[in-house]
């Protein structure tokens, strides 16, 4: 049976935003019934406090993709390596015609591959926020499945950006959280990678004071951090 919720706010759109915070899903993935519509008030209840009622229904497309996207695909040894072999050939050409002092290390696990490279100046790889490290990353995978019928994840690192990035945004969830109970108002943080959004919500999973949902579309999808409804 498919999820649904009734929520209320003085407007259609704080109600519907209200309801998505609960669910923590975001608005395409849900179907949305105005019960109570604020311009429908009579003279008699003009001076009653407005209260808008929708009710939010959680798609089944959405339940059955959540279920799928969770089943991670197992390759076989010779699929392992024949991933290796195909990062580890593209990798070799590229230190040929570019990145002559680049290291690299590749490992070999049961969804794909884990890849680090190292080298003294790597900074142009990373860009902004990761950008083009995440952009390299796509292009691994598209390189380590050639020849393989399942899909190889790849995940790239490059001199540790990861790690660091890992630990400023959890100092960043930790912060925000105490602003958001001290000031009893949600905080809205910048756009992020999918990737960077799981580190904060796994930060602050277990904080009895604060939760996490995130808002918007791709490339702008957002976390906001607001007081738990007791």
């Amino acid at each position: 049976m498919a999820e649904s919720i009734i929520s209320e706010g003085k407007t259609t759109n704080e109600a519907i935003e209200n309801g998505l915070k609960k669910l923590k899903v975001s608005k395409k993935m849900v179907d949305i019934k105005v019960l109570e519509n604020e311009d429908k008030r009579s003279f008699f209840s003009i001076l009653a406090p407005r209260v808008v009622k929708v009710e939010l229904t959680v798609k089944e497309e959405n339940k059955e993709k959540e279920i799928r996207t969770k089943r991670e695909i197992i390759l076989s040894e010779e699929e392992q390596k024949q991933a290796a072999e195909n990062v580890e050939k593209f990798l070799n050409e590229l230190k040929t015609s570019l990145l002559k002092e680049v290291e690299y290390k590749i490992k070999k696990t049961k969804t794909g591959l884990n890849v680090e490279l190292n080298s003294k100046e790597l900074g142009f790889l990373i860009g902004y926020r990761g950008e083009t490290l995440y952009a390299m990353q796509n292009i691994l995978c598209s390189i380590a499945g050639k020849g393989i019928q399942n899909r190889v994840r790849v995940i790239l690192d490059i001199e540790g950006y990861k790690a660091k990035r890992e630990k400023t945004l959890e100092d960043l969830a930790e912060k925000v959280a105490k602003t958001v109970v001290k000031t009893r108002k949600p905080v809205k943080l910048e756009p992020m990678q999918a990737y960077e959004r799981k580190i904060i919500h796994s930060k602050l999973q277990n904080n009895n004071k604060v939760e996490t949902i995130s808002l918007g579309e791709e490339p702008n999808r957002r976390i906001v951090i607001s007081l738990k409804n007791k």
